[in-house]
């Protein structure tokens, strides 16, 4: 009989905005409002993200509760639409599924969105542009891990849209299951076990979820998320955290928006100051979400270029949305090595901000804690610290439109502590490095730009008993290169120009976790053109190339996608454990 699950089911529906334009600047914000104007009347388009099943997705859910169905428009400095949460009664479950289901038509750009409970984030999302014949999307995300919080009674579940008017449907659904596979766990309660569960700094389908989820987050008169307009703008809450913490991870949820929507392509200030461009997306092309605890830095994230629908070229995103478009990553960091500092009974203040950022970013956190029920206190201590404060050198090179700016990062930070439960004393090592690289090239009097940007990423956590003994391992190394071309010339017509544009960027992960190994290929090449009027996509073409690629515990799952001018040409799925050619 196979396992019971549990599923929570969103609708919603958004409708079409009022957007003040602005001059188009390079790597800009576009609408396809009057380009879908001039097309026939088509039926509701399906739009994708491009990504595995989940491996709850052959089970049939125990239960499903209906959570939130609810018409959005204009939600501009409104409060977020709540409603109440209670988990199902009759219902046996270990593992929980979010389902948001969406529709839209009309004319607006893309909007960025949310879904919270208790003040804790689920899930971050973007909405596709949509068409006035209207589209639809479905995003599903494994919510487990937020288990503490789906248990609880009378919670107020919140999801909030950001921009505009319009009408969008959308309906969100929780599925719980009790989930079995063929992965080997070792995964054991603490009463039932001499050693902790599995002490990693990933938050993965197979790992024990935490006992205790405190929010770092805003009061949720806009939303619970923290806008950071600048460099300087940093936010600090205080919490004080249960003495019998055995183990803690922060997750961070962040999102960039405005004149920082592209930071990943900005020129320095000084190059727009010089030669007097009207737009406000500068400060260079280098940004870190930093983490603090209290005056240290315990983590930071150079997090991936995720591309919203209206971005770079609209026409790309027809109808595969990009890497992580709707469903954003989060991003953890190990915080285990810090309950010495914690484990003292006084309140401490985590803090989020953003190096050399604009406006704006929207951040906001999750403090994961397990918690140690035999004891009322756990003793804990701090072994070493080492994070190095400046890692990014700069070179900068242009005269009048023409230029060359170049970025490079490196750094290795390594942190440990030990602590004292009732099931031994384990010490937590870990071991992070950042390699960042970014060009930003102008040539032909400014009317062609080149972006280059490779992120390397390696973060290794390892637990060790007190005699020594290697308890638990895992390393993650990640990658995301980005590259992007884009030349613009004089359209036909009054105010109108011809941007041609090709794109390729990818999401590359390896993971070693003991004796197991998972390896993720995520990669999109997409080429097009528009005419341009203002902000408004008059006509154009494009195509995107696909390939996802995924290889771990639960099996193996290949997609390969071709779409070409807002259609999907082919689209080739396989379960083989045989990694795709180029």
């Amino acid at each position: 009989m196979p396992p019971p699950l549990l599923l929570l089911l969103l609708l919603l529906t958004l409708t079409p905005p009022l957007s003040a334009s602005s001059p188009p600047s390079h790597h800009s914000h576009l609408t396809k409002n009057r380009l879908h104007r001039r097309k026939s009347s088509t039926p509701p388009q399906e739009y994708i993200e491009v990504t595995r099943p989940l491996p709850s997705d052959s089970l049939t859910p125990s239960c499903t509760l209906p959570v939130l169905s609810h018409s959005f428009g204009n939600t501009i400095n409104l409060p977020p639409t709540n409603t109440t949460y209670s988990p199902p009664g009759n219902c046996s479950w270990s593992r929980a599924v979010l389902h948001l289901s969406a529709a839209s038509n009309g004319s607006q750009y893309d909007r960025i969105a949310a879904v919270w409970l208790s003040g804790a984030e689920l899930l971050r999302t973007s909405t596709p542009e949509p068409t006035p014949e209207g589209i639809f999307w479905n995003v599903r995300k494994d919510v487990t891990r937020y288990s503490s919080l789906l248990r609880q009674v009378n919670l107020t579940f919140l999801y909030y849209d950001v921009a505009g008017n319009g009408t969008t449907n959308k309906t969100s659904n929780l599925a719980l299951s009790r989930f079995s596979s063929n992965r080997k766990s070792t995964i054991r309660k603490l009463k039932d076990s001499p050693v902790p569960p599995t002490l990693k700094s990933s938050l993965d389908l197979d790992e024990k979820p935490a006992d205790l989820i405190i929010p770092i987050s805003a009061t949720g008169d806009e939303g619970f998320w923290f806008r950071i307009q600048s460099e300087s703008d940093a936010v600090y809450q205080g919490i004080q955290i249960p003495l019998n913490t055995y183990k803690a991870v922060i997750e961070v949820y962040v999102s960039f928006h405005g004149n920082d929507e592209f930071w990943y392509s900005n020129p320095p200030d000084s190059y727009i100051e010089v030669n007097g461009l009207p737009t406000k997306r500068g400060h260079g092309a280098y940004r870190e979400v930093v983490v603090k605890l209290d005056d240290n830095v315990v983590g930071s994230v150079v997090p991936l270029p995720v591309i919203f629908t209206g971005g770079i070229n609209p026409l790309f995103w027809e109808p595969v949305v990009s890497i992580g478009a709707f469903d954003l990553p989060s991003y953890e960091i190990e915080l285990t090595p810090f309950l010495g500092m914690l484990l003292d009974g006084k309140v401490h203040y985590f803090g989020l901000g953003v190096a050399d950022a604009i406006s704006f970013w929207l951040v906001d956190a999750n403090l994961h804690l397990w918690l140690d029920d035999r004891v009322d206190k756990v003793q804990a201590g701090p072994i070493k610290y080492n994070y190095p404060s400046h890692c990014v050198e700069r070179e900068s090179e242009f005269q009048q439109l023409d230029g060359k700016f170049e970025i490079e990062g490196k750094r290795e930070t390594e942190f440990s502590g030990w602590v004292n439960s009732t099931a031994g004393n384990f010490t937590t090592y870990l071991w992070s490095k950042l390699k960042f690289e970014n060009t930003v090239k102008f040539k032909n009097n400014g009317t062609e730009k080149e972006v280059k940007q490779k992120v390397k990423v390696t973060n290794e956590v390892k637990v060790e008993s007190a005699s020594g003994a290697s308890v638990s391992s895992i390393t993650v190394m990640r990658k995301y290169p980005l590259k992007i071309t884009t030349s613009t010339l004089p359209g036909s017509g009054k105010d109108t120009y011809l941007m041609i544009t090709k794109l390729e960027h990818s999401l590359e992960e390896e993971k070693e976790d003991g004796n197991l190994e998972s390896t993720l290929d995520n990669s999109q090449q997409l080429s097009g053109w528009m005419f341009v009027q203002d902000h408004d996509v008059l006509s154009g073409a494009a195509t995107t190339h696909q390939s996802y690629v995924v290889e771990d515990s639960f099996g193996c799952f290949s997609r390969q996608v071709l779409a070409e001018n807002g259609s999907i040409k082919n689209d080739t799925k396989s379960f083989l454990c045989a990694r795709a050619t180029s």
